[in-house]
């Protein structure tokens, strides 16, 4: 038990930190200043990509890679296969929501127009994020679960640990009940 519990302490103990105090950030948003940061930049796709992003246009397609590819390399804009378009017949336009801000892509099928914009909130914001798993994608979220079970790990073996000792601390099973009792109190008397 000991074992189980210092390793899962260790694997655990960076993002249990980071965690808690992202807690205390998302709990006091209001609170936190936030200044949005937000840049525009201005592109025009190539004669070739434009027949591209015509024929798409015309079947309501998923954004082509040849368009995927120079929207990263010229004007910054790193759209998944995956991410959603909307066709409209004016425009293309894609959201690229992120950890911490937020951007969208539009571009013109007929002029070639592209228009790219990005915001940033700032380290606390991506932060916060990252705690709730927001626009984090897959890997994110499985690596969320991971330290989850970590966690669990980490609390099942020290409360095996406390039941091991608590002969020799007699306040131990007050002290858990205060635990449960507080939350529990504070949540009836306090929440509506």
């Amino acid at each position: 038990m000991v074992q189980w519990h210092w390793i899962s302490a260790a694997i655990c103990l960076i993002g249990t930190l980071l965690f808690a105090l992202t807690g205390i950030t998302l709990n006091h948003a209001g609170d936190i200043e936030a200044k949005p940061r937000t840049v525009e930049i201005e592109g025009h796709l190539p004669p070739e990509l434009i027949a591209q992003a015509k024929s798409a246009q015309a079947s309501k397609a998923a954004l082509p890679d040849p368009i995927r590819v120079w929207l990263a390399e010229e004007i910054g804009a790193k759209a998944p296969r995956a991410a959603a378009i909307e066709w409209t017949d004016q425009e293309a336009y894609v959201a690229l929501p992120r950890p911490g801000g937020d951007g969208w892509v539009t571009f013109d099928a007929a002029t070639g127009e592209v228009l790219h914009e990005t915001t940033s909130r700032g380290w606390v914001a991506y932060l916060n994020d990252l705690h709730k798993g927001r626009n984090s994608g897959p890997v994110w979220s499985l690596f969320l679960d991971v330290f989850a079970v970590g966690c669990v790990v980490f609390c099942v073996t020290g409360l095996v640990l406390l039941q091991l000792n608590a002969h020799a601390r007699k306040i131990t099973w007050p002290l858990v009940a205060l635990g449960l009792i507080v939350p529990v109190l504070l949540a009836l008397l306090f929440i509506h």
